[in-house]
């Protein structure tokens, strides 16, 4: 997918632990190493490629138990899951088996997988994953059988899957981005379903005041008005989100002709998105929380945004007034259009996982057909790369002027969100998409992605997600923090055994 593989691997499947403990032994005795995998979907980052050549892919796929099922509840929201758990199947266990509890998705596929995801500090709907995740089991580069937190009590323990600190030092941050064992199950967050839950988007009308728009966004997280994940998009990334949906509409329901539908299209997306940045985030709590929260939201940036505020029933509202006026109406057709384009992305601050954005990929590059997880088998190039900036939105404004102009430099368009993700912090989600058909395309992107990472090197600034073909480039061998997490490899994977290369040193530093 990033136009870089490790060619033809060999593949190995675990489907207990047991049996990981196992491999592990294995490969110990035959001195090879292990590239565990959960589903492989880690598209845009090398999806299943190892870092180092000669690595056994280790599939966990198989591993796919909510260990706890007939444990949980609301009283006791906390499922513990094994790496081959993806959003599909939790989404729907909980809708049949406890309908008033949801989780905190992400805007990839439904069949990607929870926990690997967790651990490489993706960012969900409402927060960083990396919170939604604690007490870990972990089969160490020993062969050993870890637990973190109060999980080492036993699994009888009345606070094994309860209280997520534990006692002592917590061991379970050297797993996330952290090649020193492989995860074999963790505790996972579940969240209680809210009286009322609406989608509040914020249209900015000047695209030069984007830097006040976010330091407005970062108020109302600070204050917990807007407490998960607000995401701001630019209209790349609107468009990469909405076309699909949006053509899919104006073919099937007003029989628009093939030669017609890209200019249809652009037409209906001018009419309902005309702005370059967007936001989107999630208000919910009771509805007098709700009207009170809209009222802030309004305070704060009305003045300079378009404030929208939807809901499953307004969205369904909407499109039994303007659906049957489609074709009389150009600017009903356009909002129809858009309500069906948006109502699975709607639905992720509520819990529900979607595969929207990547049928639009696959849409895109004129492939609809393909079911979403073979993505992989497609010709569509992806590649991230992903900042983590401070919460300065004058700041921010100017980093990504800067990297929509290298970008350009190399004849791409870079396709950006940007995440509140805390308080202090923000999050960029930034990509190029190319053809991966096209050698002279794949190189391209490669080349125009190097120079955005060596630009945000050149600020101080570093990803908070790295793809298997950076490894080598982002660790620093001189750098004290990678020689101490390569010494903190001896203690937990002496033979170099688990992912070598990954968020760490491939090889013993020079002394």
């Amino acid at each position: 997918m990033t136009g870089w593989d490790r060619g033809e691997l060999d593949c190995w499947r675990a489907t207990t632990v047991d049996e990981v403990r196992a491999c592990v032994d294995e490969a110990r005795r035959r001195g090879i190493s292990l590239y565990p995998l959960s589903t492989g979907l880690n598209w845009g980052y090398g999806s299943a490629a190892p870092p180092q050549a000669g690595a056994v892919l280790l599939d966990l796929s198989g591993m796919n138990r909510i260990r706890n099922a007939a444990e949980i509840s609301q009283a006791n929201p906390v499922a513990v899951i094994e790496p081959g758990v993806t959003q599909r199947q939790l989404h729907e266990f909980l809708s049949e088996s406890c309908p008033g509890l949801s989780f905190n998705v992400t805007g990839s596929s439904v069949d990607t997988s929870i926990l690997g995801n967790a651990l490489d500090r993706g960012v969900g709907y409402l927060g960083p994953r990396r919170e939604d995740v604690f007490g870990l089991e972990v089969v160490t580069g020993r062969g050993e059988l870890l637990r973190t937190g109060f999980r080492r009590l036993g699994e009888d323990s009345p606070l094994a899957h309860a209280h997520p600190y534990g006692l002592g030092p917590m061991l379970d941050g050297l797993f996330f981005q952290g090649n020193y064992g492989i995860v074999t199950s963790a505790c996972l967050k579940l969240l209680p379903r809210p009286a009322r839950s609406v989608a509040v988007s914020l249209a900015l009308r000047d695209v030069s005041k984007l830097g006040e728009f976010l330091d407005g966004l970062a108020l109302l997280k600070r204050l917990g008005v807007m407490a998960g994940v607000t995401h701001v998009g630019n209209q790349a990334r609107t468009r990469a989100s909405m076309m699909s949906g949006i053509s899919e509409y104006l073919r099937i329901s007003c029989g628009v002709a093939e030669r017609d539908l890209a200019a249809e299209a652009d037409r209906a997306l001018a009419t309902v998105a005309p702005y370059e940045w967007t936001s989107l985030g999630g208000v919910a709590g009771s509805a007098a929380q709700v009207k009170a929260a809209i009222a802030e939201v309004r305070r704060v940036l009305g003045g300079m945004a378009k404030l929208t505020v939807v809901d499953d029933a307004k969205l369904a509202a909407g499109f039994r007034l303007l659906n049957p006026l489609r074709n009389l109406w150009p600017w009903a057709r356009a909002n129809a259009a858009a309500i069906s384009a948006i109502r699975p992305l709607q639905g992720l601050a509520d819990g529900r996982p979607t595969d929207a954005a990547i049928t639009n990929l696959l849409w895109r590059y004129g492939q609809p057909q393909l079911p979403a997880r073979d993505l992989d088998a497609s010709g569509c190039g992806l590649i991230f790369i992903n900042p983590a900036l401070p919460m300065a939105g004058g700041a921010v404004a100017k980093v990504v002027d800067a990297m929509k102009a290298v970008a350009a430099g190399f004849g791409h368009e870079l396709y950006v969100t940007l995440n509140i993700e805390t308080t202090t912090s923000l999050v960029a989600v930034a990509n190029l998409l190319f053809d991966r058909g096209d050698a002279a395309a794949v190189a391209n992107a490669r080349a125009c992605a190097r120079a955005l990472w060596e630009y945000l090197r050149s600020c101080g600034l570093e990803v908070y997600r790295a793809r298997a073909d950076m490894m080598e480039d982002v660790v620093d061998p001189q750098d004290s923090f990678w020689r101490t997490a390569w010494a903190l490899k001896s203690v937990f994977d002496p033979d170099n055994l688990i992912a070598p290369g990954r968020y760490n040193l491939a090889r013993a530093p020079d002394a």
